[in-house]
């Protein structure tokens, strides 16, 4: 038994240290979202977040998780309001939907750690996140949008501070 931050909750799981951080969250905790793709490393649908840092959770043992907090899709905003969400719908990405929480969570490591990202670097942040559905243009501009309309939301609040 050992104990995980995700999504803001402390959580004891009884998993082997050498288990991937994917089927933890899948089967030890039944949180579907975080998706299987190829178990490898390469395509990027299981991605989540280690304390804000994008990684990929089929590639990630459990036992290295230690004190770092998880957030998976589910956590990303407790209504599915998030900026990125927003953006995925008016910008028409999904398709079979099976990469998006992947991509969302990928674009959503970036935008913290850039929140004005050129086109150029979106491109590059997300490579490794594939779609079968070949929305890439569509996954772009929706970040561009969650890029153009968080920073404006920021905007609205520092004036009213």
């Amino acid at each position: 038994m050992a104990s995980l931050t995700i999504n803001g909750h402390n959580v004891t799981v009884d998993a082997a240290k050498d288990t991937p951080l994917l089927w933890v969250i899948r089967d030890h905790l039944n949180m579907t979202g975080t998706k299987f793709g190829c178990g490898a490393g390469l395509c990027g649908a299981c991605t989540v977040h280690l304390d804000g840092v994008a990684v990929r959770s089929c590639q990630t043992q459990f036992g290295d998780v230690g004190a770092k907090k998880v957030t998976t899709i589910e956590g990303l905003s407790a209504h599915g309001d998030h900026a990125l969400q927003k953006a995925w719908v008016a910008e028409q990405v999904p398709q079979c939907g099976y990469c998006q929480s992947g991509q969302i969570m990928q674009a959503a490591s970036l935008l913290s750690h850039n929140p004005a990202p050129t086109r150029d670097e979106i491109v590059e942040a997300m490579t490794g996140n594939l779609c079968r559905c070949m929305t890439y243009p569509r996954i772009v501009k929706a970040i561009e949008r969650a890029s153009n309309d968080m920073r404006a939301a920021n905007d609205t609040a520092g004036r009213k501070a």
